[in-house]
């Protein structure tokens, strides 16, 4: 039996939730405790870094525990720190929990969507991150499933880590079904891989990349829901 309604993926962080905020006052207060001072050149250092590892991570370089742990090792192997990179992660992770930032116009669009589209999370973050997020965001209720890739047992944008997804969905329909997301290497790429229609959210105007070309691309959340309307 087939659905009924479309299914909308949606990534989490920097398409719903603002993650550069809250990685900011995160990371910020985690130096700190470990008696470092979160200077410009630390911080701009630590998210080049950070990035470098999420990839390797996507490419299947490196686990999801080498990755948030290799990110402060490095760090601190650089800036000539001696501290643990263990430490730097658990403390970071436990600061990343408290709050919520939205990213602007995200909580209408999720009004607008939900009821319309059967409404899912696809995420490569931290399942207790996520968890504690969007609960203090108050936004559980509009999904149907919430997919995390570290509960799934796969990642972003492997096709692995979508067919899990797919399979927990009654009559999943992949001709009825986009994916939107801020990134490239791991939302739209992983929607490629998937055989899904691909939205990129792109409100920097970051330039396109030849090996990686969205269906479509929006620079504001407010003119998703028009868009979903013509294409599914």
């Amino acid at each position: 039996m087939k659905k009924e309604r479309a299914s909308v993926f949606l990534d989490l962080d920097d398409t719903l939730l603002d993650f550069h905020k809250a990685e900011h006052i995160a990371l910020s207060k985690a130096l700190r405790d470990l008696g470092i001072e979160p200077n410009k050149e630390i911080l701009d250092r630590y998210s080049i870094i950070n990035g470098q590892q999420w990839r390797r991570l996507e490419l299947g370089l490196a686990t999801r525990l080498q990755v948030l742990t290799d990110r402060f090792t490095i760090l601190f192997e650089e800036f000539g720190i001696d501290c643990s990179g263990e430490k730097a992660r658990d403390l970071y992770e436990d600061y990343l929990c408290f709050g919520h930032y939205f990213i602007e116009g995200a909580p209408e669009l999720l009004e607008a969507l939900y009821g319309k589209y059967d409404l899912y999370i696809v995420s490569n973050g931290s399942a207790k991150v996520q968890a504690s997020r969007m609960a203090s965001a108050d936004i559980n209720r509009y999904f149907q499933e919430i997919f995390i890739s570290e509960e799934i047992g796969s990642d972003k944008p492997s096709r692995e880590f979508f067919d899990k997804c797919f399979s927990r969905i009654e009559g999943f329909d992949p001709e009825k079904a986009v994916i939107i997301g801020d990134s490239l290497s791991s939302d739209i790429q992983g929607g490629i891989n998937a055989g899904l229609k691909t939205i990129w959210f792109n409100p920097r105007h970051l330039p396109e990349r030849e090996d990686v070309k969205a269906d479509y691309q929006v620079d504001e959340l407010s003119k998703i829901l028009a868009l979903l309307d013509n294409i599914l």
